[in-house]
């Protein structure tokens, strides 16, 4: 079965750190480009950082320096690392692989000022 399960999702304070995993099935995943994608309440859905199957990444303006994508291709799972966590962090946190368009279930990060 092909699918994502994110994980590790809650709430913090401002300033906090989280850490997401994404563990991935059904799919070569060394072989796969991944991504964390977000979408707060009454927004659309936004990039927040990529990784290549090489280990390049990528990061949207608003998280770089603040949190950081990895992945362990052992475990088939990609991670996300946020620090220095602000309200407007607040949102559903989704998993993708672009190749086979294939989105997780999400997972609800909440930030409280």
């Amino acid at each position: 079965q092909v699918q994502l399960v994110e994980s590790g999702g809650g709430l913090v304070q401002t300033g906090g750190s989280l850490r997401l995993s994404c563990e991935a099935s059904g799919i070569i995943f060394s072989v796969n480009n991944m991504g964390w994608y977000r979408q707060a309440p009454g927004k659309q859905r936004e990039l927040v950082a990529t990784i290549t199957r090489i280990g390049i990444k990528n990061y949207a303006d608003s998280v770089k320096g603040r949190f950081t994508i990895s992945r362990d291709n052992a475990k088939n799972t990609v991670y996300l690392q946020m620090d220095s966590l602000k309200p407007e962090d607040t949102a559903v946190y989704y998993c993708y692989v672009p190749s086979s368009q294939l989105w997780g279930q999400g997972t609800q990060v909440t930030v409280s000022s």
